[in-house]
């Protein structure tokens, strides 16, 4: 089943799988992919899937383009390991994947005196450069964020919370300062990770 996975600055924010036979891109909320930020239009692009594994990407005359390899799109059909860029977005296509089920974003339960259970989100939210103020989900059992040959981590979701751990780090991660070992590292809400120069705030939103 074919993929998108949506980063900034290197930082993975969204993983979606493509099921529909149109998926919608934009700004605007009834959109099926929402990047808040003002280089996307308010209907930026649609994907159109053919079949399991064919997709089709569509401009739909968007203000500030998506572009291809530097190439401005109207219409083209998806390569595997294509890289779509919308402003300071980054889209990577995979034609193929090993889930079948759909997307969801991961969510951490809490229960009520009550015992009336309540969803927790649990995202990153970052705090400086470009991109501040973006909130980028933990999207899967094992998420990563980072870019690749400088600073790159994996935050595991697991029964008693979520954890984080450095997988590729020439510059080391650090985590309220201090920085993370070889172990992995319970996060706490409001804990501040640091990639690099990308510093992100850790937060349970219900």
């Amino acid at each position: 089943m074919p993929q998108l996975i949506t980063s900034v600055e290197g930082v993975e924010i969204k993983s979606l799988y493509l099921q529909k036979e149109r998926t919608t891109l934009g700004r605007s909320p009834d959109n099926d992919i929402v990047l808040d930020n003002m280089a996307v239009s308010g209907h930026h692009c649609v994907f159109e899937l053919r079949g399991l594994a064919e997709a089709f990407i569509e401009d739909l005359g968007s203000t500030n383009g998506t572009y291809i390899g530097g190439k401005a799109v109207k219409r083209q059909k998806l390569n595997e390991g294509e890289v779509i860029a919308i402003g300071d977005f980054r889209i990577q296509y995979s034609a193929a994947s090993e889930h079948a089920g759909g997307f969801s974003e991961t969510i951490v339960m809490k229960v009520d005196t009550d015992g009336t259970p309540r969803a927790a989100h649990a995202i990153f939210q970052v705090l400086n450069g470009s991109s501040a103020g973006l909130e980028m989900p933990v999207v899967k059992a094992v998420t990563t964020f980072g870019k690749p040959g400088v600073c790159v981590v994996a935050v595991s979701h697991r029964r008693d919370g979520y954890y984080v751990a450095p997988l590729d780090a020439s510059s080391m991660p650090t985590l309220n300062g201090a920085a993370i070992g070889d172990r992995p590292v319970l996060l706490s809400n409001h804990d501040v990770l640091e990639l690099a120069s990308t510093r992100m705030l850790f937060l349970l939103k219900e």
